[in-house]
């Protein structure tokens, strides 16, 4: 019999043990054994529930017993996840994780601790939730080499953008209604600033090009700058906006980390990905595009994740040799001020004429009585913000500017 610990009671938690109650037979069958939550961690009690007999407060129950095998730690947070995952692993307890904020800043230490101790720490629910990503990428891609991927990776500005376009709500009230109905947190600043895109972009860049990529060196603006004239104005040029996690392979070894806004062309594939929904566009150097596409967040798509990682790890009980990546202190993404992009603005007090001049053949977008907006050339990030300058010093007023995708 496969014996396994929950480390955490709280939304995931809760969905974990459900999914493996619901689908026991199915899960059975798939393990070719039998299997059973022994112990569930959380400072809480839950007389009410069921299963209330399962609950314990005291870690080292789980780190002690030789009969637990996998350990699934749903916490959230660095500590004390890190300290208890790390003790698992020394255990000889694979460890899988929903906990994509202790990946993207331990991950490569975990991963080494498994290696060493020859168990398996496995994080496919830390990006894309219910979506298979990771396994995909280090199984089903294998041939390939990535070099480029670009995704929507959070449900609650995705809903946010949709909703500032098919029901013309400013960004303030959007935040409250996906507040409203349980998509945006009571402080929404990770999901808003693309603080929680980012970290979901450096686990996929750390596990796409081998080496660890430290969220702290990385670039993430979000959405809340963004207003009703913005998206009217991307639709009328053929865009829609939405907030673009995106990593690739600079020409000198270097990676291109970051997450912003982005107008994305209606005829490209995250164009049409709605709602709370999420989507990966991973580019191999031989199979071309592939787009994976589902519920990135919610309990039960997470905790369908988890437990395949559960099942997963209970059926491969030593290292899964080639998975994860490597250590890295040095900083390998490249600054912000040296990324190429064409760019959007929404001006005021500016003729066509006067932003030509400053910089170059810029594509009409639209104008109204007090806007006008333009899409310029591509620079660098440097190169905007000379310019911007310019234009400020002749009188010219500079409201928005947000990159375009160009894939």
């Amino acid at each position: 019999m496969i014996k396994i610990a929950v480390l955490g009671h709280g939304i995931v938690g809760s969905g974990v043990v459900e999914v493996i109650e619901k689908n026991k037979s199915a899960i059975e069958k798939k393990l070719l054994d039998k299997i059973e939550v022994k112990y569930i961690l959380d400072i809480r009690s839950f007389p009410d529930l069921p299963y209330h007999e399962k609950f314990i407060k005291d870690f080292s129950i789980i780190e002690q017993d030789p009969e637990i095998k996998v350990v699934a730690e749903v916490m959230g947070g660095v500590e004390p996840a890190f300290d208890f995952s790390m003790r698992c692993l020394r255990a000889g307890k694979s460890v899988v994780t929903s906990n994509k904020e202790l990946v993207a800043v331990k991950g490569d230490i975990l991963l080494a601790e498994a290696r060493k101790y020859k168990a398996n720490y496995l994080f496919e629910a830390s990006v894309g939730g219910g979506i298979p990503i990771i396994r995909p990428m280090f199984r089903c891609l294998s041939a390939n080499e990535i070099t480029e991927i670009y995704g929507i990776l959070n449900g609650t500005t995705n809903f946010i953008l949709t909703q500032m376009v098919q029901e013309h709500m400013s960004f303030p009230d959007a935040l409250a209604q996906a507040q409203q109905l349980g998509y945006a947190e009571r402080n929404p600043a990770a999901d808003i600033e693309g603080i929680d895109a980012l970290r979901k972009i450096c686990i996929l860049a750390s596990l796409a090009f081998g080496r660890h990529v430290h969220t702290q060196h990385a670039f993430a603006e979000g959405i809340s700058a963004i207003e009703l004239s913005d998206v009217r104005f991307a639709r009328q040029a053929g865009y829609e906006i939405k907030l673009v996690a995106q990593t690739r392979k600079a020409d000198d070894d270097r990676l291109i980390v970051f997450v912003s806004p982005a107008l994305v062309s209606q005829q490209n594939m995250l164009a049409q990905v709605k709602g709370v929904f999420n989507a990966v566009l991973i580019r191999g150097n031989v199979v071309g595009d592939i787009l994976l596409y589902g519920q990135g967040a919610g309990k039960l798509p997470t905790a369908s994740a988890v437990v395949a990682d559960i099942i997963e790890a209970a059926k491969h009980d030593r290292y899964l040799p080639g998975f994860g990546w490597e250590s890295c202190e040095e900083n390998i993404v490249v600054p912000q001020q040296e990324v190429a992009a064409r760019y959007y603005l929404r001006l005021r007090n500016c003729i066509m004429a006067q932003v030509q001049k400053i910089y170059g053949m810029v594509e009409f977008v639209a104008q109204d009585d007090e806007n006008l907006a333009v899409i310029t050339p591509s620079m660098s990030g440097a190169a905007h913000c000379v310019l911007q300058e310019k234009l400020e010093q002749a009188g010219g007023q500079l409201l928005s500017a947000i990159r375009v995708l160009d894939i």
